[in-house]
């Protein structure tokens, strides 16, 4: 049976998919702890007795880093937002059909990104 035959996958590949997306959540709330530890993390690197002028630069480069910190924490949110609706999407049965075309989005694809709503095609054709 081809993919363009097929409406959607079967019970057994969505178990699949399942399994492949809540390794996926599990790793990425892992990192996103971590980036929100680092952004509450003071930084405090002893630097009460160094020179004022070091201690500006520091500051500046700990604001900084707390900037891109919180830039990484807010798409890695949306990351498990997105692996969370996949999730959802297999259990109605919905996972893997194209919001686009209604056509089934390659193993492959979803593979490499599981959260995928379009397939390659209609991913083009929005460019």
């Amino acid at each position: 049976m081809s993919v363009e035959t097929k409406v959607r996958y079967s019970d057994a590949e969505l178990v699949e998919f399942k399994e492949l997306i809540q390794a996926k959540i599990m790793k990425a709330q892992e990192q996103l702890e971590l980036y929100k530890n680092a952004y509450v993390n003071n930084g405090n690197n002893g630097t009460e007795d160094t020179s004022p002028t070091f201690k500006a630069f520091e500051e500046g480069s700990e604001t900084l880093s707390k900037e891109a910190n919180s830039q990484i924490a807010i798409r890695q949110e949306k990351f498990l937002r997105d692996l969370k609706n996949a999730l959802i999407r297999i259990e109605s049965k919905t996972y893997g059909i194209c919001r686009e075309t209604g056509k089934l989005i390659s193993k492959e694809r979803l593979r490499i990104v599981p959260h995928a709503t379009l397939t390659i095609e209609a991913k083009n054709m929005q460019r």
